[in-house]
């Protein structure tokens, strides 16, 4: 069926599912002379809050505020807190260095990681004396994470350092030094991972340590190598921090997620929850080693009496469904039986949180095109969502309320105060209250269609900034990674539709099967099936919205997407070109069996495909971009970070050769020195320009 076909039976047959209405000055026909459109520089300038943390008493809460030093070419982080009582807002930590992750002790002192001493150590600040930071840590390695306990007499760190060398962490840093000052700079491997994300591995790991605290809340004492025996990395590398790390009740244990590594690491999903003394005085014990699968983020209820965390079923697949489980911890130390809540509940959980009395989780989770809280009431598995439209971010409970980080489409993250009696929310911070006043943005509208299999599938369209009503507009298609992710209501930093509305693009999102938050079974479609499934829920989503937006102006349409969604750039260029005046592929793959054998977390490629590329080779061919690029025709940019290793730089070069070799107009921008993403200020700027001059060039009327 042609698009204009589908686009007229869409006409008729698209249910629509409208957001909740909103109001944007940049909506209106008449832009305002004194507000900008949205674009990169407002972008990489914007102060970003996140991880609100409510101290003991409940009155205050202290949260990480990252401002840009554009001239540094880096964010600066810093720690503000918001008096609950007062309405105000402050910064509490300044000077040179970075400082953030702030932790409440149970004496309402509050520590955090900073940089100031000229490595990441952990400080401690007295909130009732007035006083200066004081150091808790002055340890030879920089500090990744740390762990309070709920006694107050003991702290958990990690550390990257050699096994071999135990807890001796002077040692460690001597070796680095040691090998640092060597000519020879040959490394030789004998398993994998040899490298992971965008950093070579170099026989560290990070391990966790535990220390007495003394009276002025610092460290006293020698370490205690609580990871001791454990071959992997705590917390996960990565992306792990300290949720995957909590003390008892008591403080006489910590309990903390690890995968052991061995031979297997890169192809394991297989995570368990350990527990250990937390003076160290015996190695840790496997709590979940009946699980195959991943288990992560432990958390222990106030009373001591609970353990939960979230676990998934089916080894080797990182998209599976999160279950929430809870052990009861007995007081002689033993485990009551594993207990899952909430079993038909059909989301997916990345974070926990008990409720003081223990009786409700809190969690939150992709869900329709937003992300949310949910209270589970932990005997009966109910569900309720406590937050509407939009993204939460990071949520702490205070009292009778939920603080929460959220964000939308259209406006970057603030703090809000959500009663749970119901009352509506009540915003707390301002931050980037003038630039946001002063910048237009475009208004936003979730719509759904009938994809694949005749299932509902959702997508966003949203408005180019000074939309005039008659007029039709250049269409920016962004297509999303992972695959298992999702293109929903929040505001990104990296791929923003505003700042393609901000330059006069329409913009068009669909959450294709494989994308999370419809369901564990919408998730798993897109296995086995890159190529058909999602394909055909993208040209039916791109049709239902020419049928239902008349301002898309489908003469002028772009696609672009990263990771997975450069991988789809790439097919569409060999099976669904006709649309497109241009494509981008950033990071995307060219060759499904030479990106099996070159990235660096098999486990992805060997579930995705149903096994390794020499047991299915058929399987890595059925969808593979490389075997249609005789088809190609449309220009292409390819950007490719020259760190990533995740879809390594010879996927990217690939690309631009076909393109270069068929003589089809084509670009490569190539950044060395980022990996996956593109995180420096200035080089997102790069980017962006470089990106929407693309765009531009070929749907210019």
């Amino acid at each position: 069926m042609t698009l204009a076909r589908l686009a007229a039976a869409f006409a008729i047959a698209t249910a629509a599912v409208a957001a909740a209405p909103l109001s944007h000055a940049a909506g209106a026909a008449s832009l305002s002379s004194a507000v900008k459109p949205f674009d990169v520089h407002t972008l990489v300038r914007l102060e970003r809050v996140s991880d609100p943390r409510v101290s003991p008493n409940g009155r205050t809460v202290a949260y990480t505020l990252r401002t840009t030093d554009y001239e540094a070419n880096k964010g600066v982080q810093s720690i503000w807190l918001h008096d609950l009582e007062a309405g105000t807002t402050r910064r509490l930590t300044a000077g040179s260095g970075a400082s953030h992750s702030p932790r409440w002790a149970s004496d309402g002192s509050l520590y955090f990681l900073s940089t100031r001493s000229g490595s990441q150590q952990v400080w401690r600040l007295s909130l009732d004396d007035g006083g200066e930071a004081q150091p808790v840590t002055d340890l030879p390695l920089d500090v990744g994470s740390f762990v309070l306990s709920p006694t107050g007499d003991r702290i958990a760190v990690s550390v990257d350092s050699f096994p071999d060398l135990g807890a001796d962490l002077a040692a460690s840093k001597q070796r680095l030094e040691a090998r640092a000052a060597q000519k020879n700079t040959g490394v030789v491997y004998e398993r994998l991972f040899i490298r992971h994300w965008d950093t070579w591995k170099d026989g560290t790991r990070a391990q966790l340590f535990g220390f007495a605290l003394d009276d002025q809340g610092a460290i006293t004492g020698n370490a205690q190598w609580l990871s001791n025996g454990i071959d992997g990395d705590v917390p996960s590398k990565p992306f792990g921090g300290d949720e995957e790390i909590t003390y008892t009740a008591d403080g006489r244990f910590v309990i903390f997620t690890a995968r052991i590594a061995g031979s297997s690491e890169s192809w394991s999903t297989n995570f368990d929850l350990w527990r250990v003394p937390a003076d160290g005085s015996a190695k840790p014990e496997n709590l979940t080693a009946d699980n195959p699968a991943g288990d992560s983020g432990p958390v222990v209820s106030a009373d001591g009496r609970w353990l939960a965390w979230r676990a998934m079923s089916r080894p080797g697949f990182e998209a599976d469904r999160n279950r929430i489980m809870v052990r009861e911890l007995n007081r002689d130390g033993s485990l009551g039986p594993a207990r899952e809540v909430a079993p038909k509940w059909d989301r997916s959980p990345d974070a926990l949180q008990f409720s003081p009395d223990g009786r409700k989780l809190y969690a939150t989770a992709d869900d329709l095109g937003q992300h949310r809280v949910f209270a589970i009431d932990v005997a009966t598995g109910k569900t309720k969502a406590l937050t509407g439209d939009g993204h939460v971010e990071g949520f702490a409970l205070a009292r009778d309320a939920l603080i929460v980080a959220h964000n939308t489409l259209a406006s970057p993250s603030q703090l809000f105060r959500i009663r749970l009696g119901g009352s509506a929310p009540l915003q707390l911070t301002q931050h980037n209250a003038a630039t946001l006043a002063a910048t237009g943005f475009g208004d936003y509208e979730q719509f759904s269609f009938k994809g694949w299999n005749d299932e509902k599938v959702y997508g966003y369209v949203v408005k180019p900034v000074g939309y005039v009503a008659g007029r039709k507009y250049p269409i920016a298609f962004i297509i999303h990674g992972g695959p298992q992710g999702s293109m929903a209501n929040d505001f990104h930093y990296r791929w923003n539709p505003q700042t393609y509305a901000g330059a006069g693009f329409a913009v068009i999102c669909i959450d294709f099967h494989g994308s999370t938050g419809y369901g564990q079974a919408f998730t798993d479609a897109i296995s086995g099936h890159w190529g058909d499934r999602p394909l055909e829920d993208l040209q039916k989503g791109y049709a239902a919205a020419l049928a239902k937006y008349s301002f898309l102006d489908d003469k002028r349409a772009v696609a672009l997407g990263a990771s997975y969604g450069g991988y789809m750039v790439n097919w569409i260029a060999g099976n669904w070109a006709e649309p497109w005046k241009a494509l981008v592929n950033h990071d995307g793959v060219f060759d499904n069996r030479s990106m099996a054998y070159s990235t660096e977390e098999l486990w992805f490629d060997e579930w995705e495909h149903g096994g390794t590329p020499f047991e299915r080779p058929a399987a890595y061919e059925q969808f593979n971009p490389v075997n249609h690029v005789a088809k190609w025709k449309v220009p292409m940019l390819v950007v490719q970070g020259g760190m990533d290793f995740r879809i390594p730089v010879e996927q990217g070069i690939a690309t631009f050769t076909a393109l270069q070799r068929r003589g089809i107009p084509s670009q490569l921008l190539h950044f060395p020195d980022e990996n996956h993403w593109v995180l420096k200020p200035q080089n997102s700027v790069q980017w962006h320009e470089t990106v929407l001059a693309w765009l531009k060039r070929w749907t210019a009327e």
